[in-house]
């Protein structure tokens, strides 16, 4: 099992949320954004790595430490949040520990979700209808990549970052065209290497 794959994938339907991003000027659609719950990352981390293979910490306040203990060895990444209009401090808490999971893989994929105009209820602070999500970003629509090409285009990516091969990285990455296929392949480098990667191109 590769732990990358398996934290980037979808979540279920019933557990994504929207709020109202944008609103038009009459406030009569709005753009939804969606999002999950800290249970719901808790949750997927102690299915993929197990309980006792994943620990946060808080070295201030609005910033939080993740850590995943990965062949025994801790891999740590970090992200902040501000306060939240519902439960402040809680909600700052949570919004952190959420956002230093995407930087392992964790619905990172709800970033990429096309923006769209959806008619709001007549209070304005929701939408009239669940806005839909596209196929690739469901469970079900989720076309998992074999374990061997994702070894295989790995090992070819690296080698092109040695190499600083950028015609290699924009090949490599064009092999691929749907968005849930980018995103299990973008999701097996660390930061570092992503870093590498997106100083040959500007859309991933």
């Amino acid at each position: 099992m590769n732990i990358w794959s398996e934290l980037a994938k979808p979540f279920p339907e019933p557990e994504i949320h929207w709020r109202v991003g944008a609103r038009t000027k009459d406030k009569k659609k709005g753009i939804p954004l969606a999002y999950i719950d800290a249970r719901n990352v808790m949750e997927r981390l102690d299915l993929v790595v197990g309980p006792q293979n994943w620990q946060c910490r808080y070295p201030y306040i609005g910033c939080c430490e993740l850590g995943i203990r990965v062949d025994g060895e801790w891999i740590w990444k970090a992200n902040g949040a501000g306060e939240t209009q519902v439960e402040k401090e809680k909600g700052q808490y949570s919004d952190a520990f959420k956002r230093a999971a995407v930087l392992f893989g964790v619905g990172q994929y709800l970033y990429q979700l096309p923006n769209t105009w959806e008619e709001l209820n007549d209070y304005g602070n929701g939408f009239k209808n669940t806005p839909k999500l596209p196929a690739w970003a469901t469970p079900n629509g989720w076309k998992r990549l074999p374990q061997s090409e994702k070894k295989e285009f790995y090992e070819q990516m690296i080698a092109c970052l040695e190499n600083m091969d950028e015609n290699g990285v924009r090949e490599l990455l064009n092999e691929y065209d749907t968005q849930e296929e980018k995103l299990q392949v973008w999701a097996m480098f660390n930061s570092q290497q992503r870093t590498a990667i997106k100083r040959y191109i500007d859309d991933v």
